[in-house]
């Protein structure tokens, strides 16, 4: 019996639970997780899940033995790592989902200059702006924009994020500038789709009170590239981040409207589970992303 396979397994089952899930992740038949947890059952003379039809829940023996099986094999790929770096090269996968258009435009980039130090890194990149189950889909990273006060992952400030709102020239010459938060209820709003609320828009006045208005979502999309466009033909005013419409405002193509107002801002993290072990290729490409984008982002400044 490989014992260090065994517990790898038993960890996969009890994270994702399900014998099926498991055998997917780790690319092995369903028939081998299953010996290797029967193995590890007969050796330790203890039932470690509670078994029905549809699903596996460790029982609390199994789940005292988790704990035990995570700190061992964290202490092991610890181990390898150190004796590895010795030879100061950084190889191997890295899973990462980012978010799509904060992840094109500026992680991807990123981690093209990465792998110009790092050549034997191997990167799958997920680009999506969904909230992705990092043990459960097997990230070993993801980059988040988002408010994390209460959360249960380990997270890395990498930059702060804001938001503004824009419009062509043509657009408010055609339709005239908002001069109050009331005004942009008469106008066409470029929504992301995503939102919580696609109906308002919430900013602090220049005394730095919250107000919310009522906007007309004149189109929605889950793009910020899209809707960057929509704002650059006229279609409307874009409530969008700094980091999408940098560009547009310095060349000209769009105005910033409400210049006094100011929405909260927002982090982008790099986030991983607190049950999985940070390996150094992990570690160091999160060094990397907060030198880059450390003090205010570039595209702020």
């Amino acid at each position: 019996m490989d014992k260090f396979t065994n517990m790898e397994t038993f960890v996969r089952v009890v994270e994702i639970g399900s014998i099926s899930g498991a055998a997917d992740r780790m690319n092995i038949a369903k028939s081998a997780v299953s010996r290797r947890l029967k193995e590890l059952e007969e050796h330790l003379n203890v039932q470690l899940f509670h078994r029905t039809t549809r699903t596996m829940h460790a029982t609390e023996t199994g789940t005292e033995y988790y704990k035990h099986c995570l700190r061992i094999l964290e202490d092991l790929r610890e181990a390898e790592e150190m004796t590895s770096q010795a030879h100061c090269v950084l190889r191997g996968p890295l899973k990462v989902a980012v978010p799509s258009t904060f992840g094109v435009l500026h992680i991807g980039p990123a981690i093209n200059d990465f792998l110009q130090e790092h050549p034997q890194i191997e990167f799958e990149l997920d680009f999506n702006d969904r909230q992705v189950d990092l043990i459960q889909e097997g990230y070993d990273l993801a980059i988040r924009i988002a408010d994390l006060p209460d959360s249960t992952l380990l997270a890395r400030k990498i930059a702060t994020v804001r938001h503004v709102l824009c419009a062509s020239p043509e657009y408010l010459q055609t339709h005239g500038s908002p001069e109050s938060l009331s005004d942009l209820s008469h106008h066409q709003a470029l929504v992301y789709s995503l939102s919580k609320d696609a109906s308002h828009w919430r900013l602090n006045t220049p005394e730095g009170k919250l107000q919310k208005v009522k906007i007309k979502p004149a189109l929605k999309g889950s793009s910020g590239e899209f809707l960057l466009s929509a704002a650059e033909k006229g279609m409307g005013i874009a409530h969008l981040p700094t980091f999408v419409v940098h560009q547009a405002i310095r060349e000209g193509r769009l105005e910033v409207v409400l210049p006094g107002y100011a929405f909260g801002e927002l982090n982008a993290y790099a986030i991983y589970p607190q049950t999985r072990h940070l390996s150094r290729r992990v570690r160091t490409l999160i060094d990397f992303l907060v030198a880059r984008f450390e003090g205010t982002p570039y595209w702020d400044k």
